[in-house]
């Protein structure tokens, strides 16, 4: 068990988490909410709804607005579940603009327990992990509008020794 400081763990509070990324300014400029914190499940689900301030020029969904909303959510999953022994940083993004983004947009990040075992046996000897993981955003009919790759950075962090 880590030892989680009072901030860390009111963070694990779904509610506490949902409104706080909800009232993140870029996120609540952009209109983008936070609909579901599931993290004992590893699943956060975001939408974001068409309006007057993420509409590019012609009228459909700004692209950075898109990136933006799924941008953070695979390195906080992954802080949560591996704790403060690790280190995590995005690394590397890349989307894909498939269609245009018409109304609602949605996008589910999702992990799993094996995949964060997996990622602790592979740090274990404190050597760098890099992961890739791949998501779509769909719009209110089902139809994938972008695909977004991340690339994130995970390290064991080295104990420290105590004067």
């Amino acid at each position: 068990m880590t030892h989680m400081s009072l901030k860390q763990k009111i963070m694990t509070i779904p509610i506490v988490s949902k409104f706080l990324l909800n009232h993140y300014a870029p996120f609540k400029g952009a209109g983008i909410v936070t609909n579901k914190i599931d993290l004992k499940n590893y699943h956060i689900q975001v939408k974001m709804p068409l309006t007057t301030k993420n509409r590019n020029v012609v009228g459909v969904h700004f692209g950075g607005s898109l990136y933006a909303m799924v941008d953070p959510f695979y390195m906080l999953l992954l802080m949560h579940h591996l704790g403060n022994k690790y280190i995590v940083w995005d690394k590397a993004a890349a989307i894909q603009f498939l269609s245009p983004g018409h109304g609602t947009v949605y996008a589910d990040i999702r992990l799993d327990f094996q995949e964060i075992e997996h990622i602790k046996m592979l740090a274990e000897n404190y050597a760098p992990v890099i992961r890739n993981y791949s998501l779509n955003i769909f719009d209110e009919a089902g139809l994938r509008i972008a695909e977004v790759q991340k690339t994130l950075y995970i390290r064991r962090k080295k104990s420290t020794a105590k004067k």
